[in-house]
């Protein structure tokens, strides 16, 4: 009746809750209906009534759970139905509700939620509260906690990239800690890379920053020249910096020199915007 996974949701052991969760048939704020759990990919058949989701699809509080833990797990921070035809979002108050979260899963997946978005978005948990804080400018390493600041009564800022106090002067791009080292200084001092089977490629940096969302990623030498920003998911020449669609469509090869040549040492690194 229902539609199997696609080929990126495939059956796997996924982690479900220990208890066996289960709805009410009396409860009159659910739909429960004969049919189909159309999240049970794992085919758990799992012994609760069915309930429909907003999007009309039959769910139990298992399976659903489950669904919702492997999108997080697999670094989403929304839920989507499942079946390929569908691929309406949830609301996170809709999951609680027809899942059964429990306290515990319901802290779990907030922060799982977070950790996830964070990612994507300039958002970080400060060093002094652990409360989360919005960067505004995406260039800028000093980043002031407003709530450490009113605790406090002083001005605490962190360093965006090691998470640590900042001891270096306000306007300087030098937080003071050890070991915290300039991504642009990383791009610009790289040893260049030698590969084994793209042909003809010379000065050409080890380290680059992902085009689409300024991850600092290597090369392993190896293979064609294309490399998948594992952060983004999309794919880069890491000679030239283009798409490997464009680059391909110019030098009909992936494993030839580019013909607009190795793109130069970054000095910018670039800020993922995400519509």
């Amino acid at each position: 009746m229902g539609n199997k996974p696609s080929a990126g949701r495939k059956r796997e052991k996924t982690r479900v809750s220990t208890r066996d969760k289960r709805y009410d048939p009396n409860d009159v704020t659910l739909n429960v209906v004969n049919a189909e759990d159309a999240m049970d990919f794992l085919c758990a058949d799992y012994a609760s009534p069915r309930a429909t989701m907003s999007c009309g699809h039959a769910v139990t509080p298992m399976s659903l759970t489950a669904w919702c833990r492997r999108q997080l797990d697999e670094g989403g921070y929304k839920f989507v139905c499942g079946q390929t035809d569908c691929g309406v979002e949830w609301p996170f108050e809709e999951v609680q509700k027809m899942a059964l979260l429990t306290p515990e899963e319901i802290e779990e997946f907030d922060q799982k939620m977070f950790q996830n978005v964070a990612i994507f978005l300039d958002i970080k948990c400060c060093p002094g509260c652990s409360s989360r804080v919005a960067r505004s400018d995406p260039f800028d390493q000093n980043v002031v906690c407003k709530v450490c600041t009113s605790r406090r009564g002083r001005t605490f800022a962190f360093c965006w990239r090691c998470l640590g106090e900042w001891r270096g002067a306000t306007r300087s791009a030098d937080c003071g800690n050890e070991g915290c080292q300039n991504p642009l200084e990383i791009l610009q001092s790289c040893p260049d890379i030698t590969f084994e089977n793209v042909h003809g490629v010379t000065g050409c940096p080890s380290i680059r920053a992902c085009p689409t969302c300024g991850l600092l990623v290597g090369h392993n030498r190896t293979k064609c020249k294309n490399i998948v920003c594992f952060h983004c998911k999309v794919a880069f020449c890491f000679v030239c910096l283009k798409h490997p669609s464009e680059c391909a469509y110019q030098d009909k090869s992936y494993y030839a020199r580019c013909s607009s040549g190795v793109a130069p040492r970054q000095t910018v690194i670039p800020v993922w915007k995400l519509i």
